[in-house]
């Protein structure tokens, strides 16, 4: 099971956009696409057959799963997750802190 999961919301805990909150776009493995966060420039030669103009393209690039943290809205905070296997025998992820569910 994952820790981080398409649609979370995440806080930046290291980097040049440490600090920032954004909500999960893509899992990569053990990488992770977040909205807003590490963005870059991507220069990209137009392509008229599929409509698609050249010129300068900001997106947002990948990060390491590491660097976030699942943000914790009771809290206001980032914090650790660990999962825990219910009596029906489904896992579900809870807060470590505070040990309440992060999936309702």
């Amino acid at each position: 099971m994952n820790r981080i999961k398409k649609g979370d919301q995440v806080v930046v805990i290291t980097g040049k956009d440490k600090g920032k909150k954004g909500d999960v776009i893509r899992v990569l493995g053990d990488r992770v696409v977040v909205s807003n966060i590490n963005m870059v420039k991507r220069h990209t030669k137009a392509n008229p057959q599929a409509g698609q103009p050249g010129g300068i393209i900001e997106r947002e690039a990948s990060i390491h799963v590491s660097n976030v943290m699942l943000f914790n809205p009771a809290t206001g905070k980032g914090e650790r997750i660990k999962t825990k296997v219910l009596e029906d025998g489904r896992k579900i992820r809870v807060f470590r802190s505070s040990d309440e569910a992060v999936d309702a």
